[in-house]
């Protein structure tokens, strides 16, 4: 019985954190990360060697895709660029638990045979993990089915993007309202395809307000874990200062009705700033 929780970066000015090694610090408050990073460009191996030396075995990376793959070639005539950026992650080793392929908002359910294409090829040694932000993918019954099916060949996730809080009323500062313009409003989804489901879920800079969102996904992942399911949930807000606590804050509300839960580790101390 396993859960994991973590936020959309490794490191953020308002976090407790010290001036090296950040890696290692957020990984003593978190237990997952979203490595969006790669979504600009496939890290180069030594890099991610120094990300695996910096945390425990057990920790998760969930690796966003480059743009190249996804949205520039829209999963076509890849296989170079996706050999090499499987090459460049392997000295994750057990950390990296999915392979995140994030799809633009253009792509349509008449663009599901090049997803299933390029899924069909992939190597099975990897889990996956597929983000859709397209309408009709969450309001046709049909267009749902369909992806579910693609995914279920391989034993791939369906990743949602939870932003009905932060939709839920309009924004009241300049971080809501860049969110608002850039965040996917879809509906809300609560289907685990897998038995590692992964959720993002954004709040609002109100913390009592993310927390009053999130009720339903409490309960969700207490039901998951009851099933056997090892959910990892991401949390966000729209300038993220607050989302290294929100998240330990939502792994203490589950564990509080799943006490067999592993607690989270202890927090590393920042390093007092010196004058040399």
């Amino acid at each position: 019985m396993r859960l994991h929780v973590g936020c959309a970066q490794w490191t953020h000015p308002a976090w407790p954190q010290p001036a090296r090694d950040k890696l290692r610090s957020y990984a003593s408050w978190c237990t997952a990360v979203e490595s969006n990073t790669t979504f600009y460009g496939t890290p180069s191996r030594a890099s991610v060697e120094n990300w695996a030396a910096q945390t425990p075995p057990d920790f998760r990376f969930v690796v966003k895709l480059p743009q190249v793959i996804t949205h520039e070639r829209r999963l076509t005539n890849v296989e170079g660029e996706f050999r090499n950026f499987l090459s460049a992650i392997e000295p994750l080793g057990p950390r990296n638990h999915a392979v995140w392929i994030q799809l633009p908002a253009a792509f349509s359910p008449t663009d599901l045979g090049a997803l299933a294409a390029f899924l069909h090829q992939v190597p099975r040694d990897y889990r996956y993990a597929v983000e859709v932000r397209h309408q009709a993918f969450f309001d046709s019954r049909e267009a749902a089915a369909n992806l579910e099916r693609v995914l279920a060949r391989v034993d791939a996730e369906w990743v949602p993007f939870d932003t009905g809080t932060l939709f839920s009323r309009r924004p009241t500062s300049l971080a809501e309202r860049d969110a608002w313009m850039k965040k996917p409003r879809v509906a809300r989804r609560t289907r685990a395809l897998t038995a590692f489901p992964i959720v993002r879920y954004i709040g609002r800079d109100s913390v009592a307000e993310t927390i009053d969102g999130w009720g339903y996904l409490v309960d969700l992942v207490v039901h998951w874990l009851s099933e056997g399911r090892s959910p990892t949930i991401f949390l966000h807000t729209p300038d993220n200062a607050e989302a290294l606590n929100l998240a330990r804050h939502f792994y203490a509300t589950v564990a509080a009705a799943v006490p067999e839960l592993a607690p989270l580790p202890e927090p590393v101390a920042a390093e007092p700033p010196t004058l040399f």
